[in-house]
């Protein structure tokens, strides 16, 4: 991060000599997710170097503790507790993995006095669930990270949910996890009373690229599959879309407008396996995201990723992870 003095005709973009003060509250929950706080708070602090004072204000909330504990063990010392943490203009809930199911009633009530203040709400990472569960995500537009939007989409159906990086959808700023609350934050650093200079200079010390709230999250499968050749990736893109209900190999060969040969010839040069494999694998990965993730019945497992059959379901399950669905589900949760 910069440390030297801003030169002072960098110092104020144009139009930022009258910024009001804009007030902040980062709500931590236990085993909160450090990057994404980081990347929420890093570009106000240099946005308020920029304008040479500190319009955006921002206050780390603890649910009551002495200390937030972040997902990877680190202890945050908050500024102050929900029972005295005063008023906000906007307030974000730093979402924890796992989503914790019980205890949370008090944040909860935290959220809707808030709201009903007429605070704007954010979520970063797992945080949309709680401003679901809150209610305050009904006739809002929302996101979340991939891992949880199934989550989301079951408990919460009259939800609209995309798969964007981020939503601005009037009150209410949602956002998906690792580093996405930095294009949040620049994007909200953008609007009024801000400026789009502005958003640009903070994105230009902390050596980042602007992405659009179009953006979509890049599915972990692609990743997993380590795909570099666009004709391969779109074959890729084809198959994740295409779990519940799945193509053949010739269907999607067509789609692309090159020969099953060829197709069949890039993924062995590039993936050392057949195209049925890597459907099939994506298949797998996307029925353990939904053991892990949500408490859909094996059954339901089965068909939302084609499969017909228990009994094949269960065997291809145990060759790719080396444990049956349900032992595999068990574990998870008493990782927990």
């Amino acid at each position: 991060m910069p440390t030297n003095p801003i030169k002072p005709e960098d110092r104020r973009p144009d139009g930022l000599h009258d910024l009001r003060v804009t007030r902040y509250g980062f709500l931590l929950l236990d085993n909160f997710s450090l990057i994404a706080l980081a990347a929420a708070v890093d570009p106000l602090r240099i946005a308020n170097m920029i304008v040479g004072r500190r319009v955006y204000d921002y206050q780390l909330v603890s649910t009551g503790a002495d200390y937030a504990q972040s997902s990877d063990g680190i202890r945050v010392l908050p500024d102050a507790t929900m029972a005295d943490s005063g008023s906000f203009d906007v307030v974000f809930v730093v979402g924890p993995n796992p989503i914790p199911r019980k205890g949370i009633g008090a944040v909860l009530d935290w959220l809707r006095l808030h709201a009903r203040n007429g605070t704007a709400l954010a979520g970063l990472d797992t945080g949309s669930y709680f401003l679901a569960r809150a209610g305050l995500l009904n006739g809002y537009r929302c996101t979340i990270h991939w891992e949880d939007r199934d989550v989301l989409m079951e408990q919460f159906p009259q939800l609209t949910v995309s798969n964007r990086l981020y939503e601005v959808d009037r009150d209410r700023y949602t956002c998906s996890g690792g580093v996405a609350p930095l294009d949040l934050m620049v994007h909200l650093l953008g609007m009024p009373p801000g400026s789009r200079s502005l958003a640009a200079r903070v994105l230009e010390l902390l050596v980042a690229e602007r992405r659009s709230h179009e953006q979509r999250q890049r599915t972990s499968l692609r990743q997993y599959m380590g795909a570099e050749h666009a004709k391969l990736d779109e074959a890729l893109q084809i198959m994740e879309s295409n779990v519940e209900e799945t193509l053949a190999i010739a269907e999607i060969a067509s789609y692309l407008h090159v020969s099953q040969r060829q197709l069949e010839r890039w993924f062995h040069e590039r993936l050392s396996k057949t195209p049925a494999q890597a459907y099939l694998e994506i298949r797998l990965l996307r029925a353990r995201q939904l053991l892990y993730r949500t408490s859909l019945p094996l059954e339901e497992v089965c068909a939302r990723t084609g499969f017909t059959s228990m009994t094949h379901f269960a065997t291809r399950y145990k060759a790719q992870f080396q444990i049956s669905p349900l032992a595999d589900r068990r574990r998870y949760q008493n990782a927990l």
